[in-house]
């Protein structure tokens, strides 16, 4: 399998990766077993688009002004660092037990409205899709084999994330499954970081 596939992958993954109002809300619904394959499907095409969005004009752009890949490249590297001591902040102060809640099922109408709002009128998802997967694709050869290789990471993560939550539900009733969790998240998002501004 090509490098540039499996480092779009990777970085794909481990942004994603991160708990937030989308992932959480495919969670629950998982845990619910509501509109499922929907959800997950929604999630995936949308960060397809965007992912495809990021490499094509940032690539473009790159070309045209070969200083912007280098002030995205360490705005992103600065972001990452953000993100990832916000990670391990949460991990140090303790996690928190998912609720699932009980009450009515919710509709597909509304289940769709709410991923989508939690998807595109959230600034992080552009700068995770658009901007540092665009900005770090520039980095590679292959960049089409690169965003392929982000483009499955959401499919394979959404997906197993949905399904998988029934499994997953035992263990994330307990806070310390979420520090682990973070603190995860937080040194590959600080791995990530580095090696933008070292390149």
């Amino acid at each position: 399998m090509p490098t540039s596939v499996i480092a779009g992958f990777a970085l794909g993954f481990s942004l994603i990766l991160a708990i937030g109002a989308q992932n959480a809300f495919i969670l629950r619904q998982g845990l619910r077993r509501e509109h499922v394959f929907f959800l997950c499907l929604t999630c995936a095409v949308s960060d397809a688009i965007l992912i495809g969005a990021g490499v094509a004009g940032f690539g473009t752009l790159a070309q045209a002004a070969p200083w912007f890949e280098t002030v995205m490249r360490y705005g992103g590297a600065a972001f990452l660092i953000w993100y990832g001591l916000r990670s391990l902040r949460s991990s140090w102060l303790g996690g928190s037990v998912m609720e699932i809640g009980n009450g009515k099922r919710t509709s597909l109408k509304a289940a769709l409205l709410t991923v989508f709002a939690f998807t595109w009128l959230n600034p992080h998802v552009y700068l995770d899709t658009v901007v540092l997967i665009g900005s770090i694709s520039a980095q590679y050869d292959d960049r089409l084999g690169f965003a392929l290789g982000a483009m499955t990471s959401s499919f394979v993560f959404f997906f197993s994330l949905g399904y998988g939550a029934g499994i997953l539900s035992p263990v994330f009733a307990r806070p310390r499954a979420w520090q682990v969790l973070d603190a995860g998240i937080g040194i590959v998002m600080l791995v990530i970081a580095l090696k933008l501004v070292i390149m």
